[in-house]
């Protein structure tokens, strides 16, 4: 058996541990409204309303949570207009993009598998 390394999709000796950083960014990144916020923002940089026009149903505190979340992580940047009334754009950053650049294969399958994956035939 091969032991694997924490280049090896976060296994350390063939094991997912718990306690590894891996899973704090996975969780920020995977969350439904993060994976939604970052496919939004890698069609074109967006304000708040716009944001939450495009990603349909999240809660004004679940967006700004999760951009928060974002933008401590480096995947989002925030740029706030000192105008009246304020203007804030979010755009992805390298890192966001990069992300994006991999969730947006997935997104692409699940987007062409959802409906067989969901139909009442599907044992």
């Amino acid at each position: 058996m091969q032991v694997s390394t924490l280049n090896d999709h976060g296994f350390t000796a063939g094991v997912l541990p718990a306690q590894c950083p891996t899973r704090t960014v996975l969780d920020h990144v995977t969350s439904k409204w993060g994976v939604l916020v970052i496919v939004a923002l890698s069609q074109q940089d967006l304000r708040w309303g716009e944001l939450r026009r495009v990603v349909e149903g999240v809660s004004e505190k679940m967006l700004a949570q999760t951009l928060r979340t974002l933008e401590a992580d480096g995947f989002v940047d925030r740029d706030a207009q000192p105008t009246i009334p304020p203007r804030v754009d979010y755009s992805l950053t390298e890192r966001g993009r990069a992300l994006a650049a991999r969730l947006l294969p997935l997104m692409d399958w699940i987007a062409d598998n959802a409906d067989d994956i969901l139909s009442p035939e599907n044992p």
